[in-house]
């Protein structure tokens, strides 16, 4: 490419990143001065559309307004531009240099690369300024495998991946423009308020820029993007029809236990391969996510059913063909996306007798956490089911506490000197 023309786009791109444009803020945004003094590059992953760009933006920002660092130190550039359709391998080079006459940095430079795998001989340039120049670098990308292969090898000991989701809970607050305290939130005015943003999180989820909108026409679009681009385009896939009502089947189908082969019937194909790599694929661009069974045993979790879940459940919705009103699916979804957040070991259990546990949190070689979710506690039955789950859990892994997250009720109890703490989910998604 042409340096005059990448010039320009150094330019335009970075006056557009470090703008003044009103972003809300992202939890993970707490890291950003010790991510910019560590050395390695941080990869920045996750779903498409949840943010990793704006995330980018925000550091960039922080760096500028609060460590002091000048701004022709910053380069920001986003590779899905089409005008960067022509760039080659030698062009980084060009790149580089065309940076440093239009900005004349000094000291530590600061790299934001957006979808920078879309380029040819992307991580070897990244090496190159690791291993050669002061570079600290950021880069994005919307599908995990792009640390596999080549690019791992060349990047490995040399980057830290950080995986980023649609808003959680308390960021879905923030782009609402709604806060509370502790004190608020023992009074019943303050836990109405709360709970009711927590309905409109449950209907509209946490794709930033469907929040802003509030469109779900958005979703839809987003999932067709999804597979269609980042799936079946980048695989190569002939069969769509395939790809795509698993994908369906899957958001109709939240939590629930699925085996190759019984998707392999639902969707009629001839392998069970062909289904495994599917879920390969959904898992890699942050889609669908299998939780296992837990067993001591790696080969007993691996031959039992997985339970799969959305990265967001009202692009789940969007998707479903036949969404059911079942409520109770929806707040497993939401838990299990804020375990995946806060970097949780997570598995489901049942013992012989078929007394199950929604998630169990491991902690090294340490099962430390049983939580199970329902949206109503009241029916006896329903109540029954779940605290049995919970105390076999209990004995089993030697705890003594579990909690049952519900829509609404809180209280303790003690049953055969096991604490069974319930607690709202809402409540539990902003501690």
């Amino acid at each position: 490419m042409d340096k005059r023309k990448l010039s320009e786009l150094l330019v335009e791109h970075k006056e557009k990143a470090i703008g003044d444009h009103a972003f809300t803020p992202r939890e993970i945004l707490g890291q950003a001065a010790d991510m910019a003094r560590q050395k390695e590059i941080h990869v920045i992953t996750g779903v498409r559309r949840s943010g990793k760009s704006t995330l980018m933006r925000l550091i960039a920002r922080y760096l500028i307004q609060e460590e002091n660092v000048p701004r022709e130190n910053i380069l920001y550039l986003n590779f899905e531009d089409d005008r960067f359709a022509e760039f080659k391998t030698p062009d980084f080079q060009t790149l580089y240099e065309a940076y440093l006459e239009v900005e004349s940095p000094s000291g530590r430079k600061y790299f934001f690369l957006d979808e920078i795998q879309n380029l040819p001989g992307w991580h070897r340039w990244l090496n190159r300024l690791y291993e050669f120049e002061d570079v600290k670098l950021f880069v994005t990308g919307s599908n995990s495998s792009m640390m596999k292969g080549e690019a791992a090898m060349s990047l490995t000991g040399r980057n830290r991946v950080v995986t980023l989701y649609p808003f959680s809970f308390r960021e879905y607050a923030a782009a609402c423009d709604v806060t509370w305290t502790e004190r608020e939130l023992l009074t019943g005015e303050g836990k109405a308020k709360l709970a009711r943003l927590f309905g409109r999180y449950v209907q509209e989820g946490g794709f930033p820029e469907a929040v802003r909108q509030h469109d779900p026409d958005i979703l839809r679009h987003y999932f067709g993007d999804i597979v269609y681009r980042d799936i079946v385009a980048r695989y190569g896939l002939r069969n769509v029809r395939e790809i795509r009502e698993l994908a369906l089947y899957l958001a109709s189908n939240l939590s629930c236990l699925a085996s190759y082969k019984k998707l392999k019937d639902t969707i009629t194909v001839n392998s069970l391969t062909t289904v495994k790599n599917y879920l390969g694929y959904f898992e890699d661009v942050y889609l669908f996510f299998p939780v296992n069974l837990f067993d001591y045993s790696l080969k007993r979790q691996m031959y039992n059913p997985a339970k799969l879940y959305c990265v967001d459940h009202a692009l789940a919705a969007a998707m479903a063909f036949k969404f059911s009103a079942d409520s109770g699916r929806i707040l497993e979804n939401i838990v299990f996306c804020e375990l995946k957040r806060r970097g949780c070991d997570v598995y489901y259990w049942k013992d012989k007798s078929g007394k199950e546990v929604d998630f169990l949190i491991r902690q090294g070689q340490k099962i430390t956490t049983a939580l199970q979710v329902c949206q109503d506690i009241d029916a006896s039955e329903t109540r029954k089911r779940e605290i049995s789950g919970a105390l076999a859990a209990a004995a089993a892994f030697g705890l003594t506490e579990a909690k049952i997250l519900t829509a609404d009720r809180e209280g303790e109890e003690i049953h055969n000197g096991v604490r069974i703490l319930y607690e709202p989910v809402w409540r539990w998604l902003v501690q």
